[in-house]
């Protein structure tokens, strides 16, 4: 009964982060919400141009997806927009790669002063950014692989050193040659720069991958369940998988719990958030260790980046937001049942020394 309570309770979660974030989707942001998300922070400096007077108009163009890490996300950026005189206009496709086409040009169209594009594919949205830069539009993107970076700033997490830090973790806790799962999707720029470190480690720690399954779409938690069982099905004598995505992650453990292989099976992810540490912290939970940054952090480094740049204090063109790895014994060590909680326990997530200024403080929740 406790074992079927637990998975209840997982597939509850992923259900509970689709049905918070379909409700952000395809809107603009107010400045309710980002006070909402946000604690003011203190500036010791006044705000220079083109800060200093009307609101700079920015559309965030996102190709989000499922989970409270894209939610947590808009709130970090929303939240340092407000305080840095920004109007964030924002729009989500949300897995519709030819809606964000059209997104991005009706967002061109209307002459921003700047544009953030929030992950997307590489051949759908190239061509559109490259339009943008020969518009004279300053643009940024987070998480998407360019074939041309000409006049564009690029940001990410830094995934291979999440990967790394992850894949340590796991190699540590299972050992060389040990039989593990792969679950992940390709065509996404994030999963495939982990991948790559994925490939390296299991050569180096000889380890034998016995299944490699996984996808990412609207429900990708719920989807991936029946593909890990039945890989599970097929092999369970597999010691540990990773999966390098915190949905996709969910999926995973559901599965594991389904098949009542938790004490024998170790899950490795990628992010984190409320939901998440609520699955890892769980009694008997399989999922051991992720690698993160704190997504709300992010986003509003994101636009401090960009900030930075119009203000014409950014000499970079390429920014990157580092990572740690967060086992489940550190949460239980420091009782952490929350980000906010996490961000207290390990205070570098906050990334409040990465690109800030004096008239820009890192926002904080």
């Amino acid at each position: 009964m406790a074992i079927l309570q637990r998975a209840a309770a997982v597939t509850a979660l992923a259900a509970a982060g689709l049905l918070v974030l379909s409700g952000c989707a395809q809107s603009s942001t107010s400045s309710e919400t980002a006070a909402d998300s946000s604690a003011a922070p203190t500036a010791s400096a006044a705000l220079p141009s083109p800060f200093d007077g009307d609101p700079v108009t920015v559309a965030l163009v996102r190709q989000s997806g499922a989970g409270d890490f894209f939610e947590a996300w808009g709130a970090g950026a929303a939240a340092q927009a407000e305080f840095a005189n920004i109007d964030l206009q924002v729009t989500d496709a949300r897995n519709d790669n030819a809606k964000q086409a059209s997104d991005l040009e009706q967002a061109i169209a209307a002459k921003p002063d700047a544009i953030i594009v929030d992950h997307g594919q590489t051949d759908t949205i190239q061509p559109l950014i490259t339009k943008a830069v020969d518009a004279g539009i300053p643009v940024i993107v987070y998480d998407l692989a360019l074939t041309d970076t000409e006049g564009v700033i690029t940001t990410s997490q830094s995934d291979a050193s999440m990967a790394e830090g992850v894949l340590k973790q796991l190699v540590a806790d299972v050992g060389q040659g040990a039989k593990v799962g792969y679950v992940s999707a390709t065509g996404f720029a994030p999963l495939d720069r982990r991948a790559e470190v994925w490939d390296k480690v299991v050569a180096d720690n000889d380890l034998d991958v016995v299944f490699s399954t996984g996808k990412v779409s609207e429900s990708t938690a719920t989807d991936n369940i029946p593909l890990v069982d039945a890989a599970l099905k097929q092999n369970p004598d597999v010691k540990a998988i990773f999966a390098p995505y915190d949905e996709i992650t969910k999926g995973a453990v559901q599965a594991v719990i389904q098949n009542n292989l938790q004490s024998s099976v170790k899950v490795y992810g990628i992010d984190i958030s409320n939901a998440d540490l609520e699955v890892i912290t769980a009694d008997g939970s399989p999922w051991v260790a992720t690698s993160a940054t704190d997504p709300a952090a992010v986003g509003a480094g994101v636009v401090r980046a960009l900030a930075l740049s119009l203000a014409g204090q950014l000499d970079e063109t390429d920014v990157q937001f580092p990572a740690i790895t967060i086992t489940q014994d550190f949460l239980a060590e420091n009782e952490v049942t929350n980000v906010k909680e996490l961000r207290d326990a390990e205070p570098s997530l906050a990334l409040d020394d990465v690109v800030v200024a004096d008239w820009l403080p890192a926002v904080s929740e």
